[in-house]
């Protein structure tokens, strides 16, 4: 069975975690003073993990028992943020964004592929109807507003006519057939109930005959349709092609039965994974209600007990509105309290004598010493991980599957219920405790100051009265202060601010582009230069990698993103036609997030003037994070940061957008998967100081090498073109030298108009077309490339 297969992955990965867990408990905990080795092993863990990540993306996809898929979901969001916890120290060490791994992936006897970014397919996956509605509602604003035109319909081929008509012909005939055949079975009917009358057969002989035959051909289907649901289901099933043009060649016919069998078992499989979980709530509060009932109201008299015992007097009850009899258990006892400023203030005490010391101890200032001397501690030791715990939970959840389930023989998939009963009980006892426990043990505790300490019902009234006096402070010291744009905003609804962003351009449709469609190889000949102040130029995979590590796995795991080292802005900088903005489609496409426009071309007259732009981003803010994750572009940002001042009212706009975006950064927390992305193709022509305090990432993109030239033959593919001898690929990679890869498409699509393609058969392609097309453009020279750096 196939799940088995992937079970056995989860095992065998989860293995290779903990002894990555045990390694890192070993290595990254002391404290290391040779960079070289920090470094090396920085990147072997970075690589290892990659593999582990990898796996259990794959086992996570394939899996069908919801509560496994939940136990892995766990691991690989832990892998996740490790990775970008890893990443984050590499980066430290050797103050780049690209590092030099060709060596460690040699000795680990690993391609460079290995280190490819994979992208989760649950970020989608498990909201993908959610994704569909709300494209399906953004096509119907757009289409409302004027702003998106309707696919023009296509004209049919002379083969796609001929088919219609066969299909129908065909269709009439069938239905002449079956109207014959239905009057000579009729006939044959009436001549059958005739001859029965004659001969008056016994009827429950008629029925029992009746009988036998319904129920073999019913037992016969129903025995079909499983066999073939176990085929579909296993992958293995061979599907008939059904046409009118006859059978297909045996490989393609081959393949298109794979293809539809591997497409009818992935929506079996997704139907399978989205099936409900049973619950065990009612028989929870029959079975153990009373138990629970008794626990709670014995812990909370016990509570009241010691807590006079200590005070001297017994506690208020809590408020519904700080969690009941809840918070009794969460607050910490006055013995914990006074233990723990104790330890503080001896701490303090501690810490000022050693001050004390040192300052005694200290030596009056000499001379720097010589370079090749170095006086201060330059070790090395691994940061805290908000993820390795999260791990090891992970990993012991394992166990108790692995411990409780037989794994192998497990062919439903379905849910342990031990499992589910555990989590529901906590909900269960959350019930029980405000529906049943507050309210009698509120009476008991009134009835026990009345007894014990001689309280009457006016103290616990006024007693009552400074409970409610200490929420509605708290919930003043929660609140937050708001603005005026957006108390405006408060009473609208999301679907209204949804609504309005789209009709004014603002709030845009992505297109459907992958990550893996920014194609690109790598140059293992390529060297990464070493100067002093240079940063080294990222290969097209690289660029890829840096995309997926800073924009798409944390806006992806609401997990990562909130554990995770935090970036809230990223900036895309490189050339014209390299690909900046469909990377940033990419990052929306991978993710489900929505786009905002903010490029200064696009906000001409909408929303004016200073109050204008407050009210539009607060709108951006309130509806990017209810329908998380966003994501918020500004295209030809160098604009908003241009040299010298403002000469029209776009630059005007630009200037006071460029002074709203740090409060807006600042309003983002950790919990908002809202990024800001901005693209540039001259980044040398804004004012570096306000320009680089915004964007915490930059990727500088490059133009593309020899290999990712040799991508002609793609494009023209792609575009309907047919390619012969008459086409060197080689000469088009060495001629385009320079050019980016929008000038290659450009070119594929000019020459291979509607008119060239219908000539092709007669007119074959030459090399020439296409060279004569990109002679009109003008490629990146170097001193242009250069001043990237």
């Amino acid at each position: 069975f196939p799940t088995s297969t992937y079970v056995k992955l989860w095992a065998d990965t989860q293995r290779e975690l903990d002894v990555m867990l045990q390694r890192e408990r070993q290595e990254f905990l002391q404290p290391q003073e040779d960079r070289e080795k920090v470094m090396k092993m920085l990147a072997i863990a970075y690589i290892q993990y990659l593999e582990i990540f990898r796996k259990l993306e794959e086992a996570h996809d394939h899996l069908i028992h919801q509560q496994k898929r939940a136990a892995v979901r766990q691991v690989l969001d832990g892998v996740i943020g490790r990775i970008l916890e890893i990443k984050k120290e590499m980066v430290a060490l050797e103050k780049s964004e690209c590092h030099h791994m060709d060596d460690i992936l040699m000795d680990l006897k690993r391609v460079p592929q290995d280190i490819d970014i994979p992208i989760p397919k649950y970020f989608i996956k498990e909201n993908l109807r959610i994704l569909q509605d709300r494209e399906k509602y953004l096509e119907e604003i757009l289409l409302n507003a004027g702003l998106l035109e309707q696919e023009p319909v296509t004209a049919m081929t002379l083969e796609e006519g001929i088919r219609v008509v066969q299909v129908a012909e065909r269709a009439r005939q069938g239905r002449a057939r079956a109207a014959f055949m239905k009057r000579i079975y009729l006939e044959e009917k009436r001549q059958s109930q005739k001859e029965d009358q004659e001969m008056r057969k016994n009827p429950d002989d008629a029925a029992t005959c009746i009988q036998k035959v319904w129920r073999g051909y019913r037992q016969r289907k129903e025995t079909e349709k499983l066999r073939e649901d176990e085929m579909v289901f296993l992958g293995m099933n061979s599907a008939e092609m059904i046409n009118g043009t006859g059978s297909l060649p045996p490989d393609l016919e081959a393949m298109i039965s794979l293809q539809i069998g591997a497409g009818k078992a992935n929506v079996l499989q997704g139907e399978v994974q989205e099936r409900e979980e049973p619950s065990f709530r009612h028989e929870l509060r029959q079975t153990e209600g009373s138990h629970i009932k008794e626990t709670l109201q014995d812990q909370i008299s016990q509570c009241f007990i010691e807590c006079r015992h200590i005070t001297g007097r017994f506690p208020d009850y809590p408020p519904e509105n700080t969690g009941g009899s809840k918070a009794i258990f969460i607050e910490k006892h006055p013995e914990q309290v006074a233990e723990e400023l104790a330890a503080k203030k001896e701490a303090e005490q501690k810490e000022k004598e050693k001050n004390g010391k040192e300052e005694k101890k200290r030596p009056v200032a000499k001379k720097p010493p010589k370079v090749g001397k170095q006086i201060v501690d330059d070790s090395w030791k691994m940061g805290p991980s908000n993820f390795l715990s999260i791990l090891e939970e992970g990993s012991s959840q394992y166990k108790v599957f692995w411990k409780n389930r037989d794994n192998r023989s497990d062919f439903l998939q379905d849910h342990d219920p031990e499992l589910i009963k555990e989590e529901e009980r906590e909900e269960v006892e959350d019930e029980i405790r405000v529906q049943q426990v507050d309210e009698v043990m509120q009476e008991k505790l009134l009835k026990l100051k009345q007894a014990v300490d001689g309280e009457r019902g006016a103290s616990h009234s006024k007693a009552g009265k400074g409970e409610k006096v200490r929420a509605a402070s708290w919930e003043k010291g929660g609140a937050v202060s708001v603005p005026c744009p957006a108390m405006s905003l408060a009473c609208r609804t999301i679907d209204s601010l949804y609504q309005e962003l789209a009709e004014a351009g603002l709030l845009i449709k992505v297109k459907n582009v992958n990550l893996s469609d920014y194609i690109g190889y790598y140059d293992c000949l390529r060297n990464i230069p070493r100067q002093a102040g240079a940063q080294p130029t990222p290969s097209i995979p690289e660029v890829r990698q840096l995309v997926a590590l800073y924009g798409i796995l944390p806006l992806g795991s609401q997990t990562v993103h909130e554990n995770a080292p935090l970036v809230k802005s990223l900036l895309l900088a490189g050339p014209a036609g390299v690909g900046k903005k469909m990377l940033v489609h990419a990052i929306c496409t991978e993710t489900g997030a929505n786009l905002f426009n903010l490029t200064p071309s696009n906000m001409v007259g909408k929303y004016p003037g200073r109050d204008g732009l407050m009210m539009m981003f607060h709108m951006i803010l309130k509806v990017g994070k209810e329908l998380q994750p966003s994501v918020v572009w500004i295209g030809g940002t160098e604009r908003l940061y241009s040299k010298g001042a403002p000469k029209g009212e776009e630059e005007m706009n630009a200037k006071r957008l460029a002074r709203m975006l740090p409060p807006f950064l600042r309003a983002l927390k950790p919990k908002d998967r809202v990024l800001l992305v901005g693209t540039t193709a001259r980044p040398f022509d804004a004012n570096p100081g306000p320009f680089f305090k915004v964007y915490q990432k930059i990727i500088l993109i490059p133009k593309p090498d020899y290999l990712t030239r040799s991508l002609w033959k793609h494009y023209i593919l792609r575009s309907g073109g047919a390619l012969t001898k008459l086409v060197n690929l080689n000469c088009l990679a060495q001629v385009s030298d320079g050019f980016t890869q929008g000038h290659i498409v450009d070119v594929v699509q000019t020459v291979l108009s509607e008119l060239r393609l219908l000539q092709m058969p007669r007119k074959p392609l030459r090399t020439a077309e296409f060279v004569t097309s990109l002679a009109r453009h003008d490629p990146v020279y170097k001193e242009e490339e250069e001043t990237f750096q």
